[in-house]
């Protein structure tokens, strides 16, 4: 199991940890376990250390037991997994049991010479239940999962189901019955493969799950509309094309989700990726400073044609009608310059052969870093034709003047007008997926790849897609639902757009060695914590319709999230309140995004009230903050500072009332979801500027102090962080432990008591 957190070559090999929730569960029973195998090793204790050492195996087993139970309970409801589960469940419960009995202090006798307890204990022996207890343990967790995908499939096969229902209704009525049912399916399969892609560990496998599921959120909009028009239309050819996209389009999603999930190999997945440039770089760079450590461990022929493989590559750049003279230019000459350094490198490295060098002679030396220089600064180049390519599309067409022309020709009935603006926007659509396949080559990692390829495949489905609505429309220029129709596929066109905005930001960050990953905040209210209004307020799931209204105020709060993210990153001290608090915000407010396309920690309304009730806490902490730094500023900069914390202030108590103010009816409850999160995003507004300013003021303080403070506070820091001595690592205040609540609350996490 090479995965393990114990990574113990022992541990049973057929099971490989493929979640977090499994691994987390793990981790506190290897900590618990390691440092009772530890103690082994020292025969002589004090009767503290014994009492917790003997706390400790006790907690270990009654845990074990209780988990057990819980195991047993799954294993009587899913026969197909009975005989493994009972097995892994006995064998459990037999290393808690012996656990318990090594770690049991009853019959020692305490030395007489130092009053010290001396116990002959059995190492072998704990670590033998140790290894036991974590196979089985792992084993009961790996089988439990099976249970969720096994809910996911469930899920999937429901909506598969319904969705060929859908398919062949030939009533309204009978639609809008069908489609309720169908609404309600496909936002359970949304949680269930929401929490399934947080808890993968695999990036690439969460990438895709992504992809496909921002699939479905917008084909479940999409599919409303072009079922409506297809009934108020029936004999519609442009309809009926439209439809029939939207279903083989969800059909291709849902089985994508299932791929992931059952791991089946398709031909699908070889095709995912393409060879992209950035890959091709990383691969011959590290096969160029290889020969620094192995002259012979591998050709000048492969080599050469390594380097081939790459520059073939940029004719997606050069080739392009896209990309100016001058871009094409400056690319062919660093491929030529790559060319001219790598000869000069086989050159050398031919040469140090020919003589039998046992290392890279001071020629080779110059000429490897000469071609990975040249091979660097093609990646440099190719990075910013691309970026400076989607920045300019980007804002071209944010204008959406095609879409706005087809709209106009659509409702006047303008067959000639909308056949057009129909060849611009493929046009358009053109520039857009050769974009990304541009993006695609300099992402700089694999998950990132798959969304670029994710959005070319977007954009190359959508375009065809508005032009048969817009067909429609023209056919029927006085139809309110062909019109409606044209509506959402734009809007799912212009929701692509911002996608790509942001995995430009993204693609940037990782150029520039900012990996943009949001810090877990895993800071929902503890049970009886922010828990005023419970009684009287109703946790809901937002609805598939919902949660696509809520998509763009959505993405604003992920672009300012992560604008604060950046800003964050330009102070020096890392440490300071101000940065520490707003970082805070930051992934809070991200969690809130997640929360608008049913993904993350936030599964309610009710869930993400109480994040809003931590945030606005966390804002009015980061008030007083900036109240004391305010404090050593000149009355103008004070004064600056101190308009802008009111601003806040006012923000975040707006924000705290409405997250309190309890709220009846579903109506009622989405306007507080909306006001939440707008007063969210003018929160981060007013930080994000607060930031800047602060920072340069920061810098100015530091550059008129002399001192910052004295070598002697940075000793009594060290001293403060001085690890315990050995004996505290044991004492039950200071440890978690192994316990019951650990436990159950990752089994809940897994949703294995839903099953029931």
């Amino acid at each position: 199991m090479a995965s393990s957190p114990c990574g113990n070559s022992n541990f049973d090999s057929g099971l490989e940890i493929k979640t977090r929730s499994v691994e987390q569960t793990l981790i506190p029973l290897v900590s618990q376990i390691t440092t009772l195998i530890n103690h082994k090793d020292k025969p002589k204790k004090s009767e503290r250390t014994l009492a917790a050492i003997h706390r400790v195996g006790q907690a270990v087993s009654v845990a074990v037991g209780r988990f057990v139970t819980v195991g047993e309970a799954i294993a009587t409801e899913n026969q197909e997994l009975k005989d493994e589960m009972g097995q892994a469940c006995f064998e459990a419960r037999r290393a808690g049991d012996a656990i318990a009995q090594l770690t049991d202090v009853g019959s020692v006798l305490p030395s007489q010479s130092d009053g010290r307890v001396t116990v002959f204990s059995d190492r072998t022996g704990m670590v033998k239940a140790a290894r036991l207890l974590l196979s089985s343990v792992t084993k009961v967790l790996v089988l439990a999962d099976r249970i969720v995908i096994k809910q996911i499939i469930t899920s999937r096969n429901k909506v598969l189901v319904t969705l060929d229902h859908l398919e062949r209704v030939s009533t309204f009525q009978e639609f809008v019955q069908i489609f309720s049912q169908f609404g309600n399916e496909m936002v359970e399969f949304a949680h269930l493969t929401g929490d399934r892609q947080n808890d993968l560990k695999d990036e690439k496998k969460k990438a895709r799950m992504a992809a496909a599921r921002a699939v479905l959120e917008k084909c479940t909009m999409m599919l409303l509309t072009a079922s409506k028009t297809c009934l108020r239309h029936p004999d519609c050819e442009s309809a009926r094309i439209n439809k029939d996209a939207v279903f083989h389009r969800m059909r291709c999603a849902l089985e994508q989700v299932i791929e992931i999930v059952t791991e089946a190999r398709s031909c699908g997945e070889n095709k995912i990726l393409p060879a992209s440039i950035y890959n091709g770089i990383k691969d011959f760079k590290s096969s160029v400073e290889c020969l620094r450590e192995n002259l012979y461990s591998l050709s000048p022929q492969n080599m050469g044609s390594q380097l081939e493989a790459l520059v073939e590559r940029t004719e997606d750049f050069t080739d392009s009608a896209y990309t100016s003279h001058e871009q094409r230019q400056a690319i062919l000459g660093l491929c030529q310059l790559a060319r001219q350094d790598t000869q000069q490198l086989l050159n050398a490295w031919v040469e140090a052969q020919s003589v039998h060098a046992k290392e890279a002679t001071e020629d080779m030396e110059v000429a490897i870093l000469k071609t990975c220089q040249s091979i660097s600064d093609l990646r440099r180049e190719l990075h910013k034709v691309a970026v400076i390519r989607a920045s300019d599309l980007l804002k071209v067409h944010g204008e959406q003047l095609p879409l706005r022309a087809l709209k106009a020709a659509g409702a006047e009935g303008n067959l000639e007008a909308m056949a057009e603006y129909s060849r611009k926007l493929t046009e358009q659509k053109e520039q857009l997926v050769e974009t990304c396949r541009l993006l695609c080559h300099v992402s700089g990692t694999e998950p990132l790849e798959i969304t670029c390829v994710h959005a070319e495949e977007t954009f190359h489905v959508i375009g065809p897609q508005i032009i048969s609505a817009a067909q429609t429309l023209a056919l029927h220029p006085s139809s309110k639902i062909a019109k409606e129709n044209l509506e959402v596929f734009c809007e799912a066109w212009e929701s692509q757009l911002c996608d790509m905005a942001l995995l430009l930001r993204e693609i940037n960050d990782i150029f520039e060695g900012r990996r943009g990953d949001k810090r877990p905040y895993l800071s929902l209210p503890r049970p009886g914590k922010h828990s005023a209004n419970l009684k009287t307020a109703k946790a809901v799931k937002l609805d598939a319709e919902e949660q696509t209204s809520m998509a763009k105020l959505g993405l604003e709060l992920r672009l300012l999230s992560s604008d604060v993210d950046t800003e964050v990153e330009k102070w020096e001290e890392q440490e300071h309140d101000i940065v520490r608090q707003s970082q805070s915000l930051a992934s809070m407010a991200y969690n809130m995004y997640l929360f608008t396309r049913g993904e993350g920690l936030l599964k309610t309304t009710l869930d993400l009230f109480h994040q809003a009730e931590v945030f606005s806490e966390e804002g009015l902490q980061l008030c007083s903050s900036l109240r004391t730094f305010s404090t050593q500023l000149v009355d103008e900069e004070q004064s600056v500072v101190m308009t802008e914390m009111e601003k806040l202030l006012a923000l975040c108590q707006k924000l705290q009332m409405g997250a309190k103010t309890p709220v009846q009816g579903k109506t009622a409850t989405f306007q507080k979801v909306e006001s939440s999160i707008q007063t969210t995003r003018g929160v981060l507004t007013v930080v994000l500027s607060l930031l800047s300013f602060c920072n340069k003021l920061n810098k100015k303080q530091k550059t008129e102090r002399s001192s910052l403070g004295s070598p002697q506070d940075w000793r009594e820091r060290q001293d403060a962080s001085t690890p315990v001595k050995e004996e505290g690592a044991l004492n039950s205040k200071n440890s978690n432990g192994f316990g019951v609540k650990s436990l159950e609350q990752h089994m809940a996490g897994l949703n294995l008591l839903e099953s029931k």
